[in-house]
């Protein structure tokens, strides 16, 4: 399975260094977020590109909506593409490492997931897409989600990829054989 990961477009709460897991919370891109989600639509023209699956969460949604207005692909929103629910959204990103800090991988914070649970959400939505055999699909999601793409695709333990920036709508390719 071929595919592109896509960070959504800079997004106010980017700015302002909070969390945001919840699809309720009206969450937009900035207007450089809407700039980079046009120039990243330009690079994406020549990728031969079938179909757009996005996060539900709304800078997600804004940023494949921007995306395809040049692509004009079909595009499906899957919930399983959502941020991690960090159990602290609408607070500083910084409280929610402090809170995990004792144990990365496994702790949960305020009945949130545990990056362990969202890389095996993650990991289990990709599966689903590749025994549905998608290729050359566009992924609009979030860097913790990315982390999850390359683990799956270059078959990564979740511990490997805790800390690896992808920054704001620039397409990653990935592929697993």
């Amino acid at each position: 399975m071929r595919f592109i990961g896509l960070r959504h477009g800079q997004s106010a709460y980017n700015l302002q260094h909070l969390c945001n897991d919840d699809p309720a919370r009206d969450v937009r891109l900035t207007e450089l977020g809407i700039a980079q989600a046009q120039a990243a639509a330009d690079r994406l023209r020549d990728h031969a590109l079938v179909e757009i699956h996005c996060s539900p969460l709304p800078r997600t949604l804004q940023t494949a909506q921007i995306i395809n207005e040049q692509l004009q692909l079909p595009l499906h929103i899957r919930d399983c593409l959502a941020d991690i629910r960090s159990g602290c959204d609408g607070r500083p990103v910084a409280e929610y490492q402090a809170a995990i800090a004792h144990d990365p991988l496994h702790a949960r914070v305020n009945g949130g997931e545990s990056i362990l649970d969202h890389f095996q959400r993650v990991s289990s939505c990709l599966d689903e897409l590749a025994e549905q055999g998608a290729d050359h699909v566009l992924l609009v999601a979030h860097e913790e989600s990315l982390r999850v793409f390359k683990a799956w695709a270059e078959g990564l333990a979740p511990g490997q990829i805790i800390d690896l920036p992808f920054a704001n709508a620039e397409p990653y390719v990935f592929q697993r054989a």
